[in-house]
């Protein structure tokens, strides 16, 4: 049996001290104490094998491994993470765009529905003409850019619009009104273009086929 100090055991198994303290302490090694000094006691030139000594290091490098593999799977996981929130965010501002163009046009058709209202033609036209000529793109705006604001008067053109009046009957009409722009007081003439005021007044008899 050969003797040997912690220092000596620690250099011959190629390890620290510590873990000469350790297996001592688990009794993987015998020690002896001889005038106050601690012992490591070997049987052989290469207990390794006997000792455990081999068995540990395997293990550390298997837990080394196994930790470096974690490591790279936690890499995935997070970058997969990040790829999955930063899809969700941009689902989250595509849909918001989505919902706010369906407001904006909404609220532009329902504007166009209520200056229809606001000229009161009502009383000369069919309810349902009037909102679903609202509501007709295009039509609404030609509408719009043709009413005077304030005083009810808008164009003969929309007048005619709002009336729908045929295009063979337009022009036989228009020259009526064109005939008594300057004679009849139901009659506006602005920047030379024919006003009409339909809440004010009744043009039934310029109407008539």
């Amino acid at each position: 049996m050969k003797k040997l100090t912690i220092a000596a055991a620690a250099e011959h198994f190629g390890v620290s001290k510590e873990a000469i303290h350790n297996r001592i302490r688990r009794g993987s090694l015998n020690c002896v104490v001889e005038e106050g000094v601690k012992y490591v006691a070997i049987a052989t030139a290469k207990p390794t094998q006997n000792l455990g000594i081999g068995p540990d290091i395997r293990y550390t490098q298997y837990i080394e491994q196994e930790n470096e593999r974690l490591r790279g799977r936690v890499d995935v996981l997070e970058n997969e993470t990040s790829r999955l929130r930063d899809q969700r965010e941009q689902m989250l501002i595509d849909e918001r765009i989505k919902v706010e163009q369906i407001y904006k046009e909404r609220d532009a058709q329902l504007r166009s529905v209520l200056h229809v209202v606001a000229t009161k033609f009502l009383s000369h036209v069919n309810p349902d003409a009037v909102m679903q000529e609202g509501m007709e793109k295009g039509k609404m705006d030609a509408i719009n850019a043709d009413v005077v604001e304030n005083d009810h008067w808008i164009s003969l053109k929309a007048f005619l619009k709002l009336k729908r009046i045929k295009d063979k009957e337009k022009k036989k009409i228009k020259n009526r009104f064109e005939s008594l722009r300057s004679r009849d007081a139901r009659i506006s003439v602005r920047d030379g273009k024919i006003y009409l005021s339909p809440s004010a007044f009744d043009y039934s008899d310029l109407l008539a086929p």
